[in-house]
């Protein structure tokens, strides 16, 4: 992911910088919270995808940097709410918001990133932009909803999960791809291949993240695993591994989710022995991968273009390693 980056390394540091500077905008009270929010370095693939579109499309300027600022504040916002939801103590190596300072002032600074960030795509003096930033953070807000809503939820289909995935994670990842795309004034044919390439690279890199959390350890990954079952959220491995289950399975494995007993069925998700749940869904997400970096063959090859098909192949390398 690194290699990746090196194209818009350059790009990618100006927007760390702006990144620090909207801490300025808000009241010296809560300075120190927005600070301390912002302040974690993570993969920034937000902001990734927004300029090496741009670039594929065009020239990268300075509405790209804007776009990236933007969807990534978005981002801290929906991670900040995130962590109060499944009550995780760590991100990015650090005590998340609401480990150091509670819910009710975690929701707050949330909303706050939340609204400053929808503030600042006012600028864009085309409007459609603004319009479609808004619509991509109701639809992130939407898809948290009614994975809350569903949650411990034994009807739930992998066809609900797909559905959910595509608005709490695929809009972002679509529209950065896809303004960035507009920003360069690109054919609408062009920039609906970004829209089409973002959305398939976020749902993939969710479905990595719900591996992750059952895969991966907390002292490499810097978080607080383990909190899907725990809350009672059924990801792709989960409900792949109940699908294809005996009726006595079925029900003695929801047994234990629902008892709370997750780390036995951490365990049974992560013997391969037992199932290949895992695998299966490593699978789902490397195809879809796949299918995004096969739409980028009707864009024009340059550079950018090139880095935007290294960015899928790089993800599946994160994938191969959670492998069992």
């Amino acid at each position: 992911m690194a290699r990746v980056a090196l194209l818009v390394q350059p790009h990618l540091d100006e927007v760390e910088r702006r990144i620090a500077q909207q801490t300025a905008a808000f009241d010296p009270a809560i300075e120190g919270y927005v600070t301390y929010a912002v302040g974690g370095r993570g993969k920034r693939l937000r902001p990734l995808l927004a300029l090496l579109a741009g670039g594929a499309t065009g020239q990268i300027n300075s509405g790209h940097l804007d776009l990236a600022v933007i969807v990534e504040l978005i981002h801290i916002a929906t991670l900040v709410h995130d962590d109060i939801l499944d009550e995780a103590e760590r991100r990015r190596g650090q005590p998340t918001v609401n480990a150091r300072w509670g819910n009710s002032l975690s929701v707050l600074l949330g909303d706050c990133l939340f609204a400053h960030a929808l503030n600042l795509s006012t600028n864009f003096e085309n409007a459609d932009i603004s319009r479609a930033i808004a619509r991509a953070a109701r639809e992130i807000c939407s898809g948290e909803m009614i994975q809350t809503q569903r949650r411990f939820d034994l009807k739930l289909e992998v066809d609900d999960y797909l559905r959910i995935v595509e608005k709490k994670t695929g809009s972002l990842f679509s529209t950065a791809a896809e303004l960035g795309a507009r920003i360069s004034e690109a054919d609408p044919r062009v920039i609906e291949t970004f829209r089409k390439f973002g959305m398939r690279i976020g749902k993939a890199y969710q479905i990595y993240d719900d591996c992750l959390d059952i895969a991966g350890t907390e002292s490499a990954t810097g978080k607080t695993l383990g909190t899907d079952l725990r809350k009672g959220k059924f990801t792709l491995p989960v409900l792949i591994f109940l699908r294809s289950a005996s009726e006595f399975e079925r029900e003695r494995y929801c047994s234990l989710i629902l008892e709370g007993k997750c780390e036995q069925m951490t365990e049974l998700l992560r013997n391969s022995a037992t199932n290949g749940a895992l695998n299966e869904s490593i699978a789902a997400g490397s195809d879809l991968i796949r299918e995004a970096q096969t739409g980028l063959d009707t864009i024009a090859q340059n550079p950018y273009g090139d880095a935007l098909f290294a960015l899928g192949g790089a993800l599946r390398e994160m994938f191969g390693h959670l492998r069992v």
